[in-house]
């Protein structure tokens, strides 16, 4: 199974951010599951952090989950951001996002204590669109990414402190993803140790939605 580290396992070309079941699958999700490391300088991720940090702190983490799929979290909606943070996510918009796609606009950012994580689910088209990128911030983790029909046929993205991941397409409505928890999070033969991560993840709106959004809960991501 993916993570145990003793299967023969496809890396894609380049430092191993992505790694698979097989070239199939690794193929069939080459566009639509993209990890870009190094996207934010440190300082970019201290801004993004501090700004965050006021309002996560004012929350508790919590266990329990509308859908059950995530433990040890907590979570906000927000729409108003410094400059700085806006010149950030619009960076994010032009890399993940192409120009007939529409953002949710309130940008959804989910807080896990080291111990937390995200069981595999896949997003509602109810809550988002076609399109999912988030930014990663103060601790590497592991999501993996498993075909609802074939088991056999997975992913798994390494996604360090600053790293962008974008998920679209069949990645999105084929595969559940989930971030590991820390027993678990291994990259291979790697271990991967999970501290506390925060995501701040940009959406791109459902078909037939206007701006405002669905009015529900975010997807788990």
């Amino acid at each position: 199974m993916a993570g145990s580290g003793r299967l023969a396992l496809r890396t894609l070309p380049g430092p191993g951010w992505v790694r698979g079941s097989g070239p199939a699958v690794l193929s069939r999700l080459r566009d639509a599951a993209v990890v870009r490391p190094g996207f934010l300088s440190a300082a970019e991720e201290e801004t993004l952090s501090r700004e965050l940090e006021p309002e996560l702190r004012r929350r508790r983490y919590e266990y329990d989950h509308w859908d059950a799929a995530i433990h040890g979290f907590r979570e906000t909606e927000k729409s108003r951001w410094s400059e700085a943070s806006r010149a950030i996510l619009q960076r994010v918009q032009a890399a993940a996002f192409g120009p007939g796609q529409t953002l949710l606009s309130p940008v959804h950012v989910l807080d896990l204590e080291p111990r937390g994580y995200i069981k595999p689910h896949v997003d509602s088209v109810k809550f988002c669109g076609a399109t999912i990128a988030g930014l990663s911030l103060l601790s590497p983790s592991v999501m993996r990414l498993v075909h609802t029909q074939e088991p056999g046929e997975w992913l798994e993205l390494l996604l360090e402190p600053g790293s962008l991941y974008i998920l679209r397409g069949s990645a999105r409505y084929d595969f559940s993803h989930e971030i590991l928890r820390d027993e678990e999070s291994f990259f291979g033969e790697r271990r991967v140790p999970r501290g506390r991560r925060i995501s701040v993840i940009c959406r791109s709106l459902p078909e037939g939605m206007g701006p405002g959004g669905p009015g529900q809960p975010p997807p788990a991501c």
